[in-house]
């Protein structure tokens, strides 16, 4: 990509959207296209056809999607994976039409099977069942994967995917129906401005994941895109992981929560561990600037900016 390519980047306003907005702006990129829910549903063939033709982006980052924990794949996994199936669809297919530059599509970890060892590699994919909890988001994530791989073998396309770590920072969802991080945020602040001796977290707190700043994630997505991967799916990860335990007890002192934090073990775990091997993205020079400790700072921080109201 040069400064001034066309660069559509799909689901803008969410988590990774914005994150790749602040990184390819940080960067000098000045030619950003950028539209919101309401004006282009990408669930629509139609509507997704007419952008490309007036906007005709010469890139495209796939940020656009359905996305939640495990509280929002119980609750709604028919949406879960017929949106981000019609997404992923609508956008690559006419992406390819429109003879786009070059795509990128971000999968997840939550792709890879549940038994895989760790750490976990792109070749793991397909080799084994996933993660009951987010079965219907992981098996739309593989579904984009195999689609990109599938459309460079037959049509010489140049559509990346790489794997990211638990994401997490601005721009994020902050309610029941939000990654791990923005969730317990969410509790914990409400909790703290409501007086709460205590907060209840789902689980055991045993689970070990690893998380990676959402401005981190971004840059190692637009160094991909600027490099050529050689057509190998790519792990992006910090390299560490914690224990959820002891992530809710770093968020509730970043927050100023002082009370009880209570798991509740009738409620579900998801997978024990879940550590990628990003060796081949360290090879290209990317390493993560942000320690958790500050990332969760900085998420804290946004989100008292942009909080709509006081909780009660």
């Amino acid at each position: 990509m040069d400064k001034t390519s066309r660069i559509y980047v799909a689901g803008h306003s969410g988590l990774l959207g914005s994150g790749l907005c602040r990184v390819l702006r940080r960067q000098g990129y000045r030619n950003l296209l950028v539209c919101t829910h309401a004006e282009l549903e990408l669930t629509d063939r139609r509507a997704v056809e007419v952008f490309f033709a007036a906007q005709r982006p010469e890139y495209v980052f796939l940020a656009a999607a359905m996305v939640g924990g495990i509280h929002c794949n119980a609750a709604y996994p028919a949406e879960m994976i017929h949106a981000n199936l019609a997404i992923q669809d609508n956008v690559i297919d006419v992406a390819h039409r429109a003879a786009v530059k070059g795509l990128f599509f971000p999968g997840s970890a939550c792709a890879y099977p549940k038994h895989a060892e760790e750490p976990l590699r792109p070749e793991a994919i397909l080799t084994g069942p996933v993660e009951p909890t987010n079965e219907p988001f992981a098996v739309a994530k593989i579904a984009g994967i195999r689609m990109c791989q599938a459309y460079n073998r037959q049509y010489g396309t140049r559509f990346l995917a790489a794997i990211p770590a638990a994401l997490y920072g601005p721009g994020d969802h902050f309610d029941a129906n939000g990654h791990v991080v923005a969730a317990l945020m969410a509790r914990f602040h409400q909790a703290k401005c409501s007086g709460a001796a205590s907060v209840d977290v789902w689980g055991t707190g045993r689970p070990r994941r690893e998380f990676l700043y959402v401005d981190d994630a971004a840059e190692a997505m637009v160094l991909l895109m600027n490099r050529d991967p050689g057509g190998e799916l790519v792990n992006i990860g910090s390299g560490e992981d914690i224990a959820l335990a002891d992530l809710a007890g770093e968020i509730a002192r970043v927050v100023g929560f002082t009370g009880r934090i209570v798991f509740d073990a009738s409620r579900p775990d998801g997978i024990p561990r879940r550590l990628l091997d990003s060796t081949r993205i360290r090879q290209m020079g990317w390493r993560p600037r942000t320690a958790l400790a500050e990332g969760l700072a900085a998420t804290y921080e946004w989100f008292l900016g942009h909080k709509v109201a006081e909780p009660t």
